[in-house]
């Protein structure tokens, strides 16, 4: 898939990551360095939706370390309540996951840890499901001989699969929605990894790559875009006002 291509079809995706019902943030995954928010879930997303999103992005960060997801029915209310197209994960283990999320009215269904450990069964699930159904998460941190490692578990375990093989994989075998977390980044306003965009654009021009982490401002947004990126997840800048959303996504020329 061309650049081109990519901007054209450029989607901001506005985070809200959930932790005992609260909407929280962590700092590069640590469970232990996590920063609570004010409004409920539902109450974020209504205001992000007034502000003119079309997506957004729910994590269930309490299932991310032990399976089992615990969201579908605010699910249900936030798709009721504004309408917004649901992207969310954090547990699914199992094909039942991804069947009952999508009858709670999610749109797109993540898969992380499992996508690590068993692609052949997300890879099941994607022709089941289909293409548009499915983004797979690849949470990523580099080690000291340069190689990008995948953690698993809410970044909590260790596992010896690297990036660019596991994505050449899924690419042949039919994803579209890539979404790739530097975990170095994440949580902390560092703008986001372009070098690992370029990389994985160059590594698999089909995917359609959601940046994730880092992004701090409109510059930074733009900054994926250029880099070949379908879209850029909206985390903590977002949250603490470092820009609007509204004004992000004029930007982006989304409304």
């Amino acid at each position: 898939m061309s650049s081109v291509a990519l901007c054209d079809e450029f989607q901001l995706y506005p985070a809200i990551d959930v932790r005992e019902g609260r909407v929280v943030r962590l700092n590069q995954g640590d469970y232990a360095r996590e920063t609570r928010y004010a409004p409920s879930p539902l109450e974020l997303a209504t205001a992000y939706a007034r502000q003119g999103a079309r997506w957004l992005h729910l994590v269930d960060l309490d299932a991310a370390r032990e399976g089992g997801y615990t969201l579908r029915s605010l699910v249900r209310e936030i798709v009721a309540a504004t309408g917004l197209r649901v992207q969310t994960g954090g547990g699914v283990r199992g094909e039942n996951d991804v069947a009952l999320i999508l009858e709670a009215g999610a749109q797109r269904v993540v898969v992380g840890s499992l996508a690590v450990r068993d692609p052949e069964r997300v890879l099941g699930w994607i022709s089941r499901f289909g293409a548009d159904r499915i983004t797979v998460a690849l949470d990523t941190q580099q080690d000291a001989e340069g190689a990008w490692r995948l953690p698993t578990a809410g970044w909590t375990q260790d596992s010896d699969v690297q990036l660019d093989p596991l994505v050449r994989r899924y690419a042949d075998g039919g994803l579209r929605h890539l979404l790739c977390t530097d975990i170095a980044r994440d949580g902390m306003l560092a703008g986001p990894n372009l070098t690992l965009y370029r990389h994985l654009n160059a590594l698999a021009g089909g995917l359609c790559v959601q940046a994730s982490g880092g992004v701090r401002d409109l510059d930074d947004i733009e900054a994926a875009r250029r880099a070949g990126c379908a879209g850029a997840v909206l985390g903590k800048a977002l949250i603490e006002g470092h820009f609007a959303l509204d004004e992000a996504l004029r930007e982006v020329g989304e409304c």
